[in-house]
């Protein structure tokens, strides 16, 4: 790092959480397929709703269109009928997704949900863009075991099905006419096996198998609208991940985009709030730019219209590309930067004029205040290179800090360079803040991610030692000044941090974390275990083994939990389906019998992670409380 990366200019002043954590008044926002009408999500009656005003009109025309009091939206769609707009909504964060309607020209009436399935049974995915008008597809599971395909109609609420499926294990693809044109499958060894079907005889043949645990998400599919090909995120015989077309008639494979000593970024794959692997144009359905990781993440051009509005694009801000959506005629657009210090910045872009406008830019907190996000660099113990995050706080000198180590989720998921408010808050209380993409992050090649295959508690852990070491040796942390902070497997990785190496943390925070691998297992739910071959059960073990059930045993928390003494924070979400409550009350318990420092707080109205700003206000406020106590603040 040199001295114009660190954060320069007087410390700022102290930032409320509410700033930090409460919900951005512009989220999220989409052009109607006409061009006419702008939707995003802000606040109403106190929770996160959408809004609709016309492109031209600004925040005092727009009206809300859905009155959720409950839980905040995060997904909604547009579709080909200009009368309705649909979103999905589960109940206090347990992922029991259901998809509703509203009608836009009687907004103050009640939303419909089109799909009332008894608890349990979730709607997966919807893609509104299909040549039927009037409806959209949605993959769902009221047969709890089968994710299956229906079209709705979205006037009626008439649910059809397209396709059922037999195996669990399997995943299809559907064109844009609802028709299944491709499957995907696993053999015995966990080979991806992707097929063409046919669509009137139901017969497959097998044009590209890919290996399991390299992929241990899913392969990245996305079928070419007219049928003829697909397009997979591979390796082939790189350590990158590519993107590929595999012609449909021949099996032959084209590179479509590429770039050395880099991956294609498939993020968004865990969570539609992280910015898209590829861009696809709305008139055609065409990929028309994909996302790679680096220290910036890279947008590459694949079509020459795309190409030549990027390029426009890009001289409104020095973030980068995020989301992008557009009419259908491809003229008007709206674009979302990522930027380190300025969250969701957005433009509307009209190509035909060349006029572009702000639509929104977050007045507070004030990105002069705000620390820039510094891409590093070290290799592991075993050599294995490592690439992360490091934030200074602005106005410090960037020696002998406390320091958060922050770990991400999944853990195939990884840190990218953007805004982060956590990040934010924690360097603005004058810590250090360290993200580190240990192996087994997705985004940084084949031989860093399958490098985690049987490391749980072990090299992956090794990995984050090795990261905070790094910045102790560089000068910027004090060593007795040191927290570890992380949600899911960050939040297993916390509690591995106070018990595999309990002498090297002064604090540390679980965040809906596993404390048990096998009752973690054990209790997800039904139709994610299917899908378990390269993931869990390759990466961590089958827990019907017994060898591997006692050795999941010893890479889990709860069985080391005697060697705690971290002064540790536990949040939990009562719903949580995927980290169950009990994975923290085991922890915590025993802790307090004890007599250890621990402070639990457990959100009734959330699941795996919070959602609603006053219980991200609430964490983070005591977050702040635990590592003052416990490591102090920047002196200087």
């Amino acid at each position: 790092m040199t001295t114009t990366d660190r954060p320069t200019g007087p410390r700022p002043a102290r930032i409320d959480a509410e700033t930090f954590f409460a919900d951005r008044d512009f989220a999220f926002p989409s052009i109607s397929p006409d061009g006419t009408r702008l939707a995003y999500l802000a606040p109403h009656q106190g929770r996160r709703n959408v809004w609709i005003r016309g492109i031209d009109q600004t925040h005092d025309d727009a009206v809300p269109v859905t009155h959720d009091t409950r839980r905040g939206i995060t997904s909604y769609y547009w579709i080909d009928d200009p009368r309705w707009l649909l979103y999905l909504q589960d109940t206090d964060g347990n992922e029991d997704w259901h998809l509703h309607r509203v009608d836009l020209r009687n907004p103050e009436a009640p939303a419909v949900d089109l799909t009332p399935f008894e608890p349990g049974s979730r709607v997966f995915a919807v893609d509104p863009e299909t040549t039927v008008p009037g409806t959209v597809l949605a993959w769902m599971n009221p047969r709890p075991l089968y994710v299956d395909v229906f079209r709705i109609d979205v006037a009626t609420g008439k649910t059809t099905a397209l396709v059922e499926r037999t195996d669990p294990a399997e995943t299809f693809l559907v064109d844009r006419t609802g028709r299944a044109s491709w499957f995907m499958a696993q053999d015995a060894e966990g080979t991806h096996e992707i097929s063409a079907a046919d669509p009137d005889t139901g017969t497959r043949r097998v044009v590209h198998r890919a290996g399991g645990p390299e992929h241990p998400m899913g392969v990245f599919v996305f079928p070419e609208p007219d049928g003829s090909g697909v397009l997979i995120g591979d390796y082939q015989s790189s350590d990158d991940l590519r993107l590929l077309r595999v012609d449909r008639a021949t099996g032959a494979q084209t590179v479509v985009a590429a770039v050395d000593g880099h991956s294609l970024d498939t993020a968004s794959s865990a969570s539609d709030t992280l910015p898209p692997s590829v861009f696809t144009s709305r008139r055609t359905g065409e990929v028309v730019a994909a996302r790679f990781t680096g220290d910036r993440p890279r947008i590459v051009p694949l079509d020459p219209h795309f190409a030549e509005v990027q390029t426009a694009l890009e001289k409104l801000s020095d973030g980068v590309l995020g989301w992008v959506g557009s009419d259908v005629d491809e003229q008007r657009w709206v674009v979302t930067f990522v930027h380190d210090r300025e969250p969701g910045t957005t433009w509307f872009y009209d190509h035909s004029t060349g006029e572009a406008r702000l639509l929104y830019r977050r007045d507070t907190p004030d990105p002069a205040d705000l620390a820039p996000m510094i891409p590093v660099g070290f290799p592991a113990r075993d050599g294995l290179p490592l690439h992360g995050f490091l934030t200074l706080p602005v106005g410090v000198a960037p020696e002998n800090l406390p320091l958060v180590l922050l770990v991400h989720g999944g853990p195939w998921m990884h840190d990218s360079w953007g805004y982060n408010a956590a990040v934010q808050f924690l360097a603005n209380r004058g810590h250090a803040v360290l993200q580190v993409n240990f192996r087994g992050s997705t985004g940084y090649g084949r031989r860093h991610l399958t490098a985690a295959i049987g490391e749980f508690a072990g090299a992956m852990h090794d990995d984050l030692i090795d990261a905070v070491d790094w910045a102790v040796a560089r000068g910027y942390a004090d060593p007795e000044r040191l927290a570890i902070v992380g949600g899911s497997y960050g939040g297993y990785a916390a509690l591995v941090g106070v018990t595999v190496t309990p002498e090297k943390f002064a604090a540390a925070v679980d965040f809906v974390g596993i404390s048990d691998l096998a009752n973690f297992l054990a209790s997800l739910p039904p139709f994610v275990r299917a899908n378990m071959t390269n993931n869990w059960i390759r990466y961590v073990g089958d827990p019907d083994d017994p060898a591997q059930l006692e050795d999941m045993r010893r890479r889990s928390p709860i069985t080391m939990i005697e060697k705690i003494r971290t002064p540790l924070l536990v949040a939990q979400g009562a719903n949580d389906v995927r980290v169950v409550q009990a994975e923290s009350d085991n922890i915590v318990a025993p802790l307090r019998e004890r007599g250890v420092p621990v402070e639990y707080i457990v959100a009734e109205d959330e699941g795996h992670g919070f959602e609603n700003p006053e219980n991200m206000i609430m964490l983070f406020e005591a977050i702040e409380r635990h590592l003052a106590e416990h490591l102090g603040g920047a002196t200087g």
